[in-house]
């Protein structure tokens, strides 16, 4: 199934808070002189114009990056900062106009001997993606394929050293096992990686029991966060946040998601409807 399209959704408080965390693990591993692998599985256009038609349809990003942008630096906890600082960067005007997918953020947050792996299926997308990443174009690779088996052809990376984001759009059901089995795949071949796994919380039952799923791999060192900001959909479909389970996460990012979720939540919340979950166990 290929209908979903992250431009109605882009710069939500879902791509808040998947960001936020993807960049705190590529800034981790660039302190470190040694090369990592980038990999994205579902990787979508790489950027996107908030007053597209598709963005004013939802206003979406209303809800996210806009209660963020016009804050002073002062106000925002580290990360957040940080995380705006980033999406400034993909600005050329002090107007939010674009708002950049994680694989532009891939880009910028990396360097010249950080190879980077992209996987996108949608056949618009996919050549919109190699247009927003011409500034990495040397290093970058652009599949027209299936992330999942992406993901397992090249793992271990030559390097030793990877960070794998992996964030399906689970309209198809079935997106929620195969995750689960892509991951255990994965830690099979190549134990030492990073990998964040976003998925939306939702009623429904795979959503749900996704969490647990994930901690039977059995993995010694992980992370969970969730954000919800959204009250209940009336008809009990609609998603009232999200969450990342780490597998390796850095070290430093139980704290400083301890330090940034309290404000995040009250910031992005509803009235009545923020809250947050975390919890991790690092061997």
């Amino acid at each position: 199934m290929l209908s979903y399209r992250h431009a109605f959704h882009a710069g939500n408080p879902a791509d808040v808070l998947k960001h936020l965390v993807w960049i705190q693990v590529l800034d981790y591993f660039t302190q470190k002189d040694k090369p990592f692998m980038v990999l994205d599985t579902h990787a979508g256009a790489g950027m996107y114009l908030i007053e597209s038609t598709m963005a004013r349809k939802t206003g979406e990003w209303q809800t996210g990056i806009g209660k963020l942008w016009e804050q002073a630096d002062e106000a925002l906890p580290e990360a957040v900062a940080r995380y705006r600082q980033v999406i400034k960067a993909a600005n050329a005007s002090p107007a939010l106009k674009h708002y950049p997918g994680s694989p532009w953020i891939s880009g910028y947050c990396t360097r010249h001997a950080d190879p980077l792996r992209f996987f996108e299926r949608h056949s618009t997308d996919a050549p919109l993606l190699a247009q927003t990443l011409r500034f990495v174009q040397k290093r970058t690779q652009i599949n027209v394929a299936d992330g999942l088996a992406g993901l397992k052809a090249l793992m271990p990376p030559p390097q030793r050293r990877a960070a794998v984001l992996i964030d399906p759009s689970y309209e198809d059901k079935t997106d929620y096992g195969k995750v689960v089995a892509s991951l255990r795949d994965a830690v099979q071949r190549f134990a030492t990686g990073t990998y964040v796994l976003w998925y939306p919380i939702l009623a429904r039952r795979e959503a749900v029991e996704l969490p647990d799923r994930l901690v039977k791999l059995g993995v010694p060192n992980w992370l969970h966060v969730t954000l919800t900001t959204q009250p209940p959909a009336t008809d009990g479909l609609g998603m009232i946040g999200s969450g990342l389970f780490v597998i390796n996460p850095p070290w430093t990012l139980p704290q400083t998601l301890e330090s940034t979720l309290p404000w995040l939540t009250e910031t992005l919340g509803e009235p009545g409807c923020g809250a947050f979950t975390l919890d991790w166990q690092i061997a």
